[in-house]
């Protein structure tokens, strides 16, 4: 207390000086209007501005629980794009009586400068992920469940030599097979269309959702180019790949509820033969 006192007393006259000019200003800003003006549009720019420093830390670190809401959203429109009706204009999400079922998850390890590229994802079977379940970003699809744990799974991507995945021509619903040649990691190949098809570089391929593992129409990527095979019969094409497999972050994990009863009456056909 003491050097508080000791304080005041030394510098008593500086003191009074500055307790003199605030009296001075607040008067002065009072009595006129112009200098009241300037006072409250500089007090104005300098609390937006801590303000809007403020909100951008604080955005800055909700980065993380927005991105999670983003992703859940996507999901919900995915589920609803994938099993929407034709014949309906409208439809609520809690209506649906989904074929399709989306969850949502996150690559954690991912591979794509080998023959056989497998990504790991951070859902498994206890959020009911399952081997044969088809994987997609917002960009297109990105390869299929191949084995589950408990927490987590591990996805054969279509940058893998053993992919084999339904896809056709946009414009035309012309089938065939995407596989691999192991050349480049954005580029993959369109098999068995054939030679009478009309082709066009920039056309989009799709997936074709004849093997009940992928919704019809899920983006694929576009024909960078194409030629004849050696029996001239069918075109080989380069399709360049939507998605960017070096960066793959948040996933979709796509379930078919009719596919066991598709697959079990297959089966039965089969055994008719």
């Amino acid at each position: 207390m003491q050097q508080i006192i000791n304080f005041i007393i030394r510098y008593k006259n500086f003191l009074l000086y500055l307790f003199l000019l605030a009296v001075s200003l607040g008067f002065t800003i009072q009595s006129h209007a112009y200098h009241q003006s300037s006072f409250f549009n500089s007090s104005s720019w300098l609390t937006g501005n801590i303000y809007n420093t403020s909100y951008s830390i604080t955005s800055y670190f909700d980065l993380d629980e927005e991105n999670k809401k983003l992703v859940e959203e996507n999901r919900q429109l995915r589920k609803i794009l994938f099993n929407y009706p034709k014949s309906v204009d409208t439809l609520a999400l809690d209506s649906i009586q989904a074929s399709y079922t989306i969850t949502s998850g996150q690559v954690i390890k991912n591979s794509y400068a080998d023959r056989r590229n497998y990504i790991t994802i951070n859902k498994g079977e206890k959020d009911s992920v399952k081997p044969d379940m088809g994987v997609i970003t917002t960009k297109g699809i990105l390869g299929i469940i191949e084995n589950t744990s408990n927490k987590f799974a591990t996805v054969q991507s279509i940058l893998n030599v053993n992919s084999n995945i339904n896809a056709k021509l946009k414009n035309t619903n012309h089938f065939g097979s995407l596989v691999w040649n192991e050349e480049t990691y954005n580029v993959v190949q369109l098999i068995d269309i054939p030679k009478l098809v009309p082709l066009n570089v920039g056309d989009t391929i799709v997936t074709g959702g004849m093997s009940s593992i992928f919704p019809e129409n899920i983006p694929i990527g576009t024909i960078k180019k194409f030629d004849l095979d050696n029996a001239q019969s069918f075109w080989r094409v380069d399709v360049e790949l939507f998605n960017d497999m070096t960066n793959i972050k948040n996933v979709y994990i796509v379930n078919n509820a009719d596919r066991p009863e598709v697959l079990k009456l297959e089966e039965e056909t089969l055994s008719d033969d």
